[in-house]
């Protein structure tokens, strides 16, 4: 196909340029980075006539004399041709738009922008629009389907995209691209081509190559190429008639290709080799116009007449065999129509011999004597059948009308296969690192987390990594030379860890800077095994570990020694580590109508290892993929969604997630995103940094951050009784930390607890008069049920006052039930802990033990090793013990003997218990176990030393409980009230209890015991003995306290007194308790074995003793309540 090519003219200033022609072909119309539109009646116009549309112009479309511009403004503008005057403005961007395009008619415009939308505006009407959202990254070019069905949109983001336009939503997507973070930057305008006639094709530059995918089906159906590209292809554009294509290049090319014979038939080159960024067919198809990034404007001439002639010399059949050919190609139906209809050649017939539509196999041959090609494109590249693809055309509605009114049946080619229609699937999310930047970016955060920054530099000057720590005192901050060419990166309090894909030569790497290391070598590296490369990576206290392609995750000590190596779930996403603590996010399943089918591993890489969260799937929102995993500061698992929800791992409720945030909702733009950077519990915190029209920041300037506060989806959050809900509820959800970090062994802010409980009592307390105010009894009672005891109390008085009787008679039964449960709970607590200081009972193969002279049916318990000064408590307790262990030879015959057993020795209604005023016999136990029994001691005595804290110390202290197991079923527990009897009970035990363990204050503090106590008083503490020391001083500091409020100061100033300093108390209240104990020997040794029955008494004379100094218990203290029941 020769054809002469045109000296160039100069239009524009340097940079960007695109051309067209009108309709007429009359005149060539271009735009430049100069702001102006010139119109130039032919290539030889001395004097077009131009407008100035802006600073900048970056694209123009041409048609039915309407011209669009789009502009530096922002905007997408509208004039007439060829007078130049302003006819308003189309839409608008929040950045610039990129690229626009008519569609054939002329009745549409499509704009595509840098803000990552693409929108179709009606001319007419610009009020008529629709906005598809889905790319992430600025818009390279747009193109409307000739039907007016689909739209094709290709995107920095590396994805060319297909559109359902009625739909708006996206109907396939192909990552096809060098990604990269602007028009500016991109290798490859990418501006992509729908074939005019029959609009059966869409053409995309792909590197050197053009991929022609088929419409309705979307499947690769050839690829057009040529031995001479060797650049880039820039731009495509079809001739009128649908057979030629033509496509620029970086370099300068310019190629024309036969599409139906997939042959180049026209080579040109640039005459000073710029790149080519413009090109356009005349309407008669017998010249092509280009542009340059140099504002200068060139013509082919000759292209159309050297086609027609070619065309007209050549036979009938050999014509119409290569049309029919790139017919059958895309849906292979039977019309036979020729697609190059705009060329004037009479020898295209719209009917087709009979036979020719058999020619279904390779191996059969054409009247031309030639083999067909079509299996070779077909098999190689698509690997389906020809009926397959017409069964997907008829889907879409792609058939020619009359077409087949003319054409003869004939027979099916093959079997059809069915055409799926339920949804597709999701492209998987590739991996990245939370808080990083894409790796694509010169300039970029490699990490951003709450120790600093990492930044990656990666240009003509510099290939180095900087760090930045937030806080100086940790490390200064340093700059290290990224000669491996590291994209990954994690940052700790301890160590700097990065990583590098390998190459054909070297292998990926893992470097860790271990700068918190008192080693003069910080740093150490591991060479991944071949064909393995880094996915992932974090740190965590003390451990690295790295998620490989190969499914793997690799533990390493921040040392650098191989800890453990397992394989993971499914490719990974990203993970996460904080302390012990290691968060993984994988692929589970594929994903699909846009949703991600992610799933989420929690394991705890302490001394005892173990997996929390066992692969479940990690909720998201509907079509949204993942955007950052972490850690709270505190230590809860946290992640964000691309739609800007922020959820939170309740441990609380089955390790479930809560929604607490949601950044879109405070976003001014649908284009601006929310970079999430850190969250913290206490102050509830949400560190982001806001990103305007991105979804990441920039390197330069430092971005700031921004706080945002937390709010949990409640519904009728304006109105006072939700927006409460919602406070008390979050308060709960940010308290569960609490218990987390106690029982992980870390120092809790008991300040910061006390006030988040007080808060949530508040809160309790302000609903409960809020329903009251509502005469919502019921849902106060509910309320109450959510209180403590001490709330329940105030909520009594409240109802009491406001005069409703029968609401405080039902909170009276809260309050009780309430006080019950506590003491059960008190109850199990002791009795856990009690069961360690008799190991020969614990032993027993059959579950029973004896204790105190009673037999009790009570489950064996293995427990934890108590805390060093639990231990000290027990010893100076075994020791008090042990003369009348001794002395107690038989207490099974006393007890027979005397029905006035004290009914305190065990509570009813326990779980596994018998009956306490049972008296013993034969019938009750076998004298076999009563000789195996050890000899047993006060019941009292146990429980008041094994006492560890009051139930009001706090969740810090319960949670640090191990594990408690129970081989013997327990019997159900009775469901009847408990009586006098019971509640006597209760507070006999109570007594000792918070006489034992004054550390931890009980609701009511007792007086203080009597100096001058008898043989029996029970050993002292190292707080009694401190108190006795100390006492003095106390009552010159506060002269006008009570005993019981001195008792208090007293307790508050021996808690602030060091951990080694309240030990050393303990050990002189141990070593006094050992002499007290040699005494006793020596004297129940002069006064020989008849003095059990004393001794029993004074056992029982100390618990009346006890008794009368018991202060109120819960059931007592309703009573001095304003209201009466009677």
């Amino acid at each position: 196909m020769p054809c002469e090519r045109k000296p160039m003219r100069y239009g524009h200033s340097e940079g960007h340029t695109e051309v067209c022609f009108d309709d007429s072909g009359r005149f060539l119309v271009t735009c430049g980075n100069d702001g102006d539109v010139r119109i130039w009646e032919g290539l030889d116009d001395d004097d077009p006539k131009f407008i100035t549309v802006g600073e900048k112009a970056y694209s123009l479309a041409l048609k039915n004399g309407k011209l669009v511009t789009a502009s530096s403004n922002n905007t997408v503008q509208i004039h007439t041709f060829p007078d130049g005057d302003p006819d308003g403005i189309l839409t608008r961007f929040t950045t610039n738009a990129t690229h626009v395009a008519f569609n054939s008619s002329g009745s549409r415009v499509a704009a595509g922008s840098s803000d990552f939308m693409v929108k179709v505006v009606e001319v007419s009407d610009s009020s008529q629009q629709k906005t598809l959202r889905g790319h992430e990254a600025p818009v390279l070019s747009v193109t409307l389907d000739p039907k007016d069905d689909f739209l094709a949109s290709a995107s920095c983001d590396g994805s060319v995209a297909v559109w359902n336009i009625e739909e708006q939503s996206q109907l396939i997507r192909w990552p096809l691209l060098q990604k990269t973070n602007d028009v500016s930057n991109a290798k490859s305008l990418c501006r992509l081509a729908w074939q005019p006639a029959g609009a059966k094709a869409l053409a995309v530059p792909v590197e050197t190559k053009v991929h022609l995918y088929a419409r309705g089906s979307w499947d690769l159906a050839s690829t057009l190429s040529d031995d001479l590209q060797t650049q880039l292809i820039n731009v495509v554009a079809w001739s009128p008639c649908g057979r030629f294509l033509a496509a620029g290049g970086v370099g300068g090319s310019l190629t024309v290709w036969d599409v139906t014979s997939e042959l180049c038939v026209e080579r040109q080159k640039h005459e000073k080799g710029f790149t080519v960024c413009g090109l356009a067919w005349s309407p008669s198809g017998s010249q092509l116009a280009y542009t340059d990034t140099e504002g200068c404007l060139g013509l082919l001439d000759g292209l159309g007449s050297t086609s027609s002639t070619s065309s007209s010399s050549s036979s009938t059949k050999p014509a119409r065999k290569a049309a029919e050919d790139y017919d059958d190609l895309f849906d292979d139906d039977d019309d036979g129509r020729v697609m190059d209809e705009g060329l004037s050649d009479g020898n295209n017939s719209p009917v087709k011999k009979p036979g020719d539509d058999e020619d279904d196999d390779d191996c059969l041959m054409p009247a031309t004597g030639r083999p067909r090609n079509r299996g070779a494109v077909l098999d190689d590249e698509l690997s389906l059948d020809a009926g397959s693809l017409k069964f997907g055309r008829d889907k879409f509605g792609d058939d020619d009308d009359g077409s087949s009114a003319v054409t003869p049946a004939a027979p099916p080619p093959g079997p059809l296969r069915p055409v799926y229609e339920g949804p597709l699937p999701t492209p998987p999310q590739k991996a990245f690192q939370p808080g990083s930047t894409p790796a694509h970016l010169t300039h970029r955060f490699m990490m951003w987390n709450s120790v600093g920054i990492v930044r990656g530099y990666n240009d003509d000057q510099d290939n180095a990594v900087d760090v930045e720590f937030h806080d100086t005192a940790v490390h200064h901050a340093m700059h290290l030379t990224n000669s491996l060419g590291h994209t990954m990166a994690d940052l700790s309090q301890e160590a700097v860890l990065l990583a590098c894909p390998g190459t054909e030569e070297l292998a990926s790497k893992l470097q860790c800077l271990h700068f918190s290391s008192w080693d003069t070598n910080k740093d150490w590296m591991v060479d991944l095994p071949a064909g393995e490369e880094a996915r992932a990576l974090c740190l965590g206290g003390g451990w690295a570990a790295v998620a490989t392609s190969a499914l793997m995750l690799r533990l390493f000590s921040v040392g650098g020694v191989q800890r453990d190596v397992f394989s993971l779930q499914g490719n990974v996403v990203c993970m996460a580590g904080h302390g012990e603590q290691l968060l993984i996010v994988y692929h589970r399943a594929p994903g699909f109508d846009g949703d991600q089918a992610l799933g989420v591993q929690l394991l705890r890489l302490g001394p005892r290892k173990r997996q929390l969260i066992r692969g479940e799937a990690l909720p998201l929102s509907h079509r949204s993929h993942l955007t950052w995993l972490g850690f709270t500061a505190e230590g809860t698992p946290c992640y964000a969604d691309s739609e800007g929800a922020v959820r939170m791992l309740n441990r609380s409720l089955g390790n479930t997630w809560t929604p607490v945030c949601n950044t879109g909702e405070t976003c001014k733009s649908r284009s601006d995103h929310y970079w999430v950077v850190g969250v913290h519990e206490n102050p509830q915190q949400l560190r982001c940094i806001p990103c305007k029209g991105s979804r990441y920041p920039p390197t330069l300037p430092r971005p700031a951050v921004a706080i945002l506060p937390f709010k949990l989806p409640m519904c009728q959050t304006s109105t006072e009784k939700g927006l409460m809900e919602e406070q008390f509820l979050r308060s709960v959800l940010f308290e569960n930390h609490f218990g987390f970090l106690s029982a992980s062994g870390y120092e809790v802010d008991e300040e910061a607890q006390t006030r988040s409980q007080k808060e949530q009592q508040e809160l309790l307390m302000k609903m409960f008069a809020l329903s009251c105010k509502l005469e919502r009894e019921f849902r106060c009672v509910e309320l109450a049920e959510l209180m403590t005891h001490n709330a329940v109390t105030l909520a009594i008085r409240y109802a009491s006052r406001s005069r409703r009787m029968g609401l405080a008679q039902r909170l009276s039964e809260v309050a009780l039930e309430k006080a019950n449960r506590l003491q059960q709970q008190e109850e199990e607590e002791e009795e856990s802990e009690e069961e360690p200081e008799h190991p020969a009972a614990a032993r027993r193969p059959s579950g029973y033990q004896v204790t105190g002279g009673r037999r009790s049916n009570r489950p064996e318990q293995v427990e934890q090793v108590p805390e060093p000064e639990e231990e000290e408590e027990v010893e100076q307790m075994e020791q008090d013990e042990e003369p009348e262990t001794r002395k107690r030879v038989n207490p099974f015959a006393k007890e027979a003997a005397s029905p006035a057993v004290s009914p305190s020795l065990t509570p009813i209604g326990k779980a596994g218990r018998a009956n306490p005023f049972k008296v013993s016999s034969s019938a009750s136990f076998s004298p076999s176990a009563a000789a195996a029994a050890p000899r047993g001691t006060n019941i009292l005595d146990n429980m008041a030393s094994g006492r560890k804290a009051s139930p009001l110390a706090g969740s810090a202290g319960k949670a640090n409980k191990g594990p408690v197991l129970k081989p013997l079923p327990p019997r159900p527990r009775s469901k009847t009230q408990p009586t006098l009897l019971q509640m006597t009970s209760s507070k006999k035990k109570t007594q000792g209890i918070t006489q034992k363990q004054p550390e931890a204050p009980p609701p009511t503090p007792p007086p203080a015991p009597p100096a001058d106590s008898g043989e029996n008083e029970r050993p002292k503490t190292g707080f009694q003995l401190w108190l006795e020391e100390n006492r003095k001083s106390i009552s010159a500091d506060h002269p006008e306290l009570e005993e019981t409020e001195v008792i208090k100061e007293a307790m508050g100033r021996f808690r602030t007194l060091s951990a080694e300093e309240r030990l050393s108390w303990t050990e002189r209240a141990k070593s006094q308790t050992g002499e007290a104990a040699d005494l006793k020997k020596r004297k129940r040794g002069g006064g020989g074995g008849g003095g059990g029955d004393d001794e029993r008494g004074a056992v029982e004379a100390d618990e009346n003793g006890a008794k009368k100094k018991r202060s109120l218990d819960p059931s007592a203290k309703l009573s001095a309540f304003a209201f009466n029941k009677n």
